[in-house]
């Protein structure tokens, strides 16, 4: 259903309907932002990538290929201009893959948005601590590019592994097992607080 209103809405778009764009950027900009919070860890520049998104959303709306969700095209752009951010951006570019990106402690409510919520862990356990929660986002933050980009995609904005693949331009195979390595490198940075009740799957 979803989808379908999605396409409603881009044959709108594409017929010079200006309110529908702004509906469409009212459904996910939220979603958008989630993404680029989780990826550049900065607030101001996660609000910059995520207006950029929408432009190059709606410059390039009329090539998007309708046999694919429009959704997944969206988390593909959004997924590029952050890898791009990062690998331009002096602030926060480091080794390739290996990124370590400074955090924004701003609270802010994509902060607690962005911690994973599919890692079997109790949410009295984390939003009860708030030492628990900044362990859980430094630990994000410590991960690898591609590691934490495959946490978010997974565990915070609930996409299947076919939908990761598509995004990310790799195969299921290869989705699954980052996404292994992803919450393994994750449970090993906050094992400490979590005393076992993490557990990989």
């Amino acid at each position: 259903m979803e989808g379908n209103e999605d396409l409603e809405l881009i044959e709108r778009i594409q017929g010079g309907d200006q309110d529908a764009f702004k509906e469409l950027v009212e459904r996910y900009q939220r979603k958008v932002y989630s993404i680029c919070y989780g990826m550049l860890k900065d607030q101001e520049a996660s609000l910059d990538v995520s207006q950029e998104v929408f432009i190059k959303v709606y410059r390039y709306l009329e090539k998007f290929n309708r046999e694919s969700s429009f959704y997944t095209w969206l988390y593909r752009i959004t997924v590029n201009m952050c890898i791009d951010y990062i690998r331009k951006n002096s602030k926060v570019q480091r080794v390739e893959y290996d990124d370590r990106l400074s955090h924004d402690s701003g609270d802010i409510e994509s902060e607690e948005h962005i911690l994973p919520s599919r890692l079997g862990i109790h949410p009295d356990k984390v939003y009860g601590r708030k030492e628990l929660r900044e362990k859980m986002l430094e630990a994000l933050e410590s991960l690898s590019e591609k590691h934490r980009t495959i946490l978010i995609l997974r565990e915070v904005e609930g996409l299947s592994y076919e939908e990761i693949a598509e995004v990310l331009n790799i195969s299921k195979g290869t989705v699954m097992s980052r996404l292994f390595h992803a919450r393994r490198y994750f449970q090993e940075a906050i094992k400490d607080y979590l005393k076992g009740d993490l557990k990989v799957s």
